[in-house]
């Protein structure tokens, strides 16, 4: 096993491990640090964790607990995957588990590169921007849990972690690797801990890969996979097939959907003009507990519609504010997960094989209820999202970041089953 990674949340996982398989890398992605021996071969394993917006102890504990078990398999790269917007709030949990990483490697320096420029996340004089707008005018100002209101990644860093940070700009990388290597070294040598590096296309994250090639952790969003991957290329024996094993099946499926992400909006919009669609009632969620049975009555009436039927929580963000207001923005979050939970159990048991899920914590949530402990990483469907297939069963899931794919993503993602 040659790289290690840990994923702050399930659909990170999912989206640096299709990049790692569309680099050549057999990857299995794993839910959670497994509690028994595991007998895995691959490249490179995935664990995805639920610690981006956990307490910050919580996070670290799960983080470092991760790396002792990649550290167990041989790993010789480490690999700390969060998002691309770089959720996080003043206290963390980026910069702490970061720090925490470090020691228990007993390192000194690492990066911080969240840029992935297919998706329109770029990193420029150390400020990151979303589709051409900085973070902190972009919707991630809205977001429910960490809202991100600045957009300078070294002020971030520096306000959660320990150290300091320095910035790596894009001049000095485009004069190539070892520039960016000797870059590295003069960072560390201030007494600097994190580098920051631009990054507004794929050649800068091809140079800063294999800049870091020697560093034992780094840390950064599923852009920077490629690069890394692309320094594995002589180890890898079968590089053709690496993607074979997480192809999806015909079978029945249902659209899930969580998120309430600006693309995720318009993907439900754009799919529930063609698909059967059910919105869900939040206060019906916490007040009639017959609820997830009259929609899970609904699903299998519409199993053989064209498209797959659609459930979805996904709501504008005065509405989002209006339910959060009425009921508290945990305990309708807690109903929603829940819902989410006992319905993808129900769906499963009654023949339901692939399912399309959009947000990060539904995904995770769904993912425990299906009981799935890891899963073969099949071909992307957008950048960042791949079909993946269950290690032990038949089950294939799509688990879609809120921001990431076209509006048409839905109805993609049903595509494969032809290919």
């Amino acid at each position: 096993m040659l790289l290690g990674v840990i994923a702050d949340d399930f659909t990170g996982a999912t989206d640096i491990a299709g990049f790692l398989v569309e680099n050549g890398m057999r990857t299995i992605q794993l839910n959670g640090v497994p509690e028994t021996k595991l007998d895995i071969d691959a490249d490179a394993v995935v664990i995805s964790l639920k610690s981006r917006s956990c307490p910050v102890d919580e996070a670290i504990e799960s983080s470092v607990e991760a790396l002792n078990w990649l550290q167990q398999q041989g790993c010789q790269q480490f690999y700390f995957k969060y998002c691309s917007t770089f959720d996080s709030t003043r206290e963390g949990n980026i910069g702490p588990v970061t720090d925490a990483l470090l020691e228990a490697l007993n390192e000194e320096f690492t990066i911080v590169c969240p840029a992935l420029p297919v998706n329109g996340r770029t990193v420029f004089n150390g400020h990151l921007f979303v589709l051409g707008e900085l973070l902190s005018d972009s919707g991630m100002r809205n977001h429910p849990v960490t809202p991100m209101t600045d957009s300078s990644l070294v002020r971030l860093m520096d306000a959660q972690s320990t150290g300091t940070t320095g910035l790596v700009n894009y001049q000095t990388i485009e004069q190539g690797a070892q520039a960016v290597t000797e870059r590295f070294l003069a960072i560390a040598q201030e007494g600097q801990r994190y580098a920051v590096a631009d990054a507004f296309n794929q050649s800068h994250l091809e140079t800063l890969g294999e800049a870091a090639k020697s560093l034992k952790l780094v840390t950064g969003g599923s852009g920077l996979a490629s690069g890394i991957a692309k320094n594995w290329t002589e180890h890898l024996s079968d590089q053709s097939s690496a993607k074979e094993a997480g192809k999806p099946q015909p079978a029945n499926t249902v659209v899930l959907s969580g998120s309430c992400s600006v693309m995720t909006n318009q993907q439900v919009s754009t799919y529930a003009q063609k698909a059967p669609h059910l919105a869900l009632d939040v206060k019906a969620c916490l007040e009639q507990q017959d609820y997830c049975e009259s929609v899970f009555k609904w699903v299998l009436e519409n199993l053989d519609a064209d498209f797959a039927p659609m459930v979805y929580a996904t709501a504008e963000p005065e509405v989002l504010k209006a339910i959060q207001a009425q009921y508290g923005a945990q305990a309708s979050s807690h109903a929603v997960e829940q819902f989410f939970s006992q319905l993808a159990h129900q769906l499963k048991e009654n023949g339901v094989q692939n399912f399309i899920v959009a947000g990060g914590e539904t995904s995770g949530v769904v993912t425990q209820s299906l009981g799935v402990k890891g899963f073969h990483i099949g071909p992307q469907i957008a950048p960042g999202v791949p079909w993946v297939k269950a290690i032990d069963s038949n089950l294939s899931l799509a688990l879609k970041s809120g921001n990431f794919g076209d509006v048409n993503f839905f109805e993609t993602a049903q595509g494969f089953y032809h290919d």
